[in-house]
C-alpha cells in the first residue's frame, strides 16, 4: 500500500473495534442514558448553539460518538467515513441508542459528489481529523461546497502547536520537533498502539499524517468564501496528547499540561459561515 487513503483506512479498520470497545468511548452509556452525549460534544455546547432543526453532516465521524450526540441535540445528522469498520461500530451505535442517522462511506473530499453541494445547515468536524489530510486548501473547498447559503460551520481540533511539539518526553520542556506548517511530504509514523485503553495487539500500524497551521486553516475557509466568526483557543484537550506523565485529566475528561498549562495551546474552536445569497 502507497498510497495515503489506503494506509490510513487499514489503520482505523484495524483499531474501529477496540474503540467502540474501550472506556474512553463510554459506548454503553448511550443505550444507558437516552440523554448522555459524548463528552467532546457536551464541551462543544456552549459555542455549538442551538443546532435543532438543523440537516448537518460530520465529516471524518469514526465510530459516530459525537454523530449520535449531536442528532440528540436536534440535528438531523449525517456520519461521512473513509472507514467500513468504523462505520460499521458507528451503525451498530445508531441503532442502540435510538437514534437516525445515515452514516456514509467516502472520503473527505469526496463529499460533495456523494451527498451532494449546498445540502446542509451544519457541517461539523470534530478532534482529530484534519491531520489525516494533506490538502487544506481542498478542505476549505470541501466545506463551502458542502453548505447552503446561511449555513454554518463548526471544528473543535487539535492545535498545530500541539500538533508540532515531540512526545513522550521525561520531563516538563515543550519542544517544537515537528512542522507547525503543511507540506507536500507526510509524516509517515509506525505506532502498534492507539490513543484509547485497550490490550489489543493491531496488525496496521503505519499512519501518514499532515499537519495544518492555524493560519493555512483560517485562510482556507476565507479563500472559499465562508466568513469567519469565531476563533477560540482553549488550554485542555479530550485525550493525553503527551504521553510520558506530563498532562493530568480534569473533570469532564479533558487533560491538560500538568505544569504551566498557559504555555500551550491545546486545542481551538473555529466557527464560520457561508453568507447568505
Amino acid at each position: 500500500m502507497s498510497d495515503y487513503r489506503d494506509v490510513n483506512r487499514a489503520n482505523w479498520d484495524d483499531r474501529a473495534a477496540a474503540h467502540a470497545a474501550s472506556s474512553d468511548y463510554n459506548v454503553a452509556d448511550f443505550a444507558a442514558d437516552p440523554a448522555y452525549l459524548s463528552d467532546v460534544v457536551s464541551f462543544d455546547r456552549p459555542l455549538l448553539g442551538d443546532i435543532s432543526g438543523l440537516r448537518g453532516v460530520h465529516l471524518q465521524c469514526h465510530i459516530g460518538t459525537d454523530t449520535v450526540s449531536l442528532a440528540r441535540l436536534g440535528a438531523s445528522m449525517t456520519g461521512l467515513d473513509f472507514s467500513p469498520r468504523s462505520l460499521e461500530q458507528a451503525r451498530a451505535l445508531a441503532l442502540t441508542a435510538g437514534a437516525e442517522v445515515d452514516f456514509v462511506e467516502a472520503e473527505v473530499y469526496a463529499a460533495p459528489d456523494v451527498l451532494g453541494v449546498e445540502g446542509f445547515d451544519l457541517v461539523y468536524t470534530g478532534i482529530g481529523a484534519l491531520c489525516w489530510l494533506p490538502d487544506i486548501k481542498r478542505w476549505g473547498e470541501t466545506v463551502a461546497r458542502l453548505l447552503k447559503p446561511g449555513g454554518r460551520f463548526f471544528m473543535r481540533e487539535g492545535h498545530p502547536v500541539l500538533w508540532s511539539l515531540e512526545w513522550e518526553r521525561d520531563d516538563d520542556l515543550l519542544v517544537l520537533d515537528h512542522p507547525y506548517f503543511e507540506r507536500e511530504a507526510p509524516l509517515v509514523f509506525d505506532e502498534p498502539g492507539t490513543y484509547v485503553s485497550t490490550e489489543t495487539a493491531f496488525e496496521h500500524n503505519i499512519t501518514h499524517e499532515w499537519n495544518h497551521g492555524l493560519g493555512e486553516i483560517v485562510t482556507a475557509l476565507l479563500d472559499a468564501g465562508l466568513v469567519v466568526t469565531g476563533l477560540t483557543e482553549h488550554t485542555t484537550v479530550p485525550w493525553d496528547g503527551l504521553g510520558g506523565g506530563r498532562m493530568r485529566r480534569l473533570p469532564g475528561g479533558e487533560f491538560q499540561v500538568a505544569t504551566r498549562p498557559e504555555r500551550l495551546p491545546h486545542t481551538y474552536t473555529l466557527r464560520a459561515e457561508r453568507p447568505a445569497v
